[in-house]
């Protein structure tokens, strides 16, 4: 297996529209940005405690409902309850929803899919605020480059 160097990523492109695409997410999916950059975090631990979850959010405003959002909508599940002899803390992990949006974002960030231009499927394209009216530009350019 051959080791990804800082030029591969560079070739690759792969954080060339990342911003758009993150804002996208941010607007279809009704999640804040700081959670999504912290469920790539938290997918990358795979099995973690509220203590993992705490540790990785020192780098983000503070959000004090930001664990309850999460759990309560379905972007992180307890995978293992704790018990009273063994285990301390519940165990939890990426849920399916969350780990499909994750690669829903790698497969359009490699240009192995395209960002919705319906609006149907993607709510900016309705143009309701002049700042859905700027992105639907940006996606429209984001999917029309294929050096992604």
């Amino acid at each position: 297996m051959r080791k990804l160097r800082s030029t591969d990523i560079k070739e690759l492109g792969l954080l060339k529209h990342y911003r758009i695409i993150r804002k996208w997410v941010s607007k279809t999916c009704d999640l804040k940005e700081a959670d999504l950059e912290l469920l790539f975090y938290l997918d990358a631990i795979n099995f973690f405690t509220k203590q993992d979850f705490k540790d990785g959010t020192h780098s983000y405003s503070w959000d004090n409902r930001r664990w309850n959002r999460l759990l309560k909508d379905g972007w992180i599940v307890v995978w293992r309850n704790r018990n009273r002899t063994t285990q301390k803390y519940n165990i939890y992990k990426v849920s399916m929803k969350g780990k499909h949006l994750l690669n829903r974002i790698y497969r359009i960030m490699l240009g192995e899919e395209d960002i919705p231009e319906t609006e149907n499927s993607n709510k900016i394209m309705k143009r309701k605020s002049y700042m859905d009216k700027v992105l639907s530009v940006a996606i429209k350019n984001v999917n029309k480059d294929k050096t992604r």
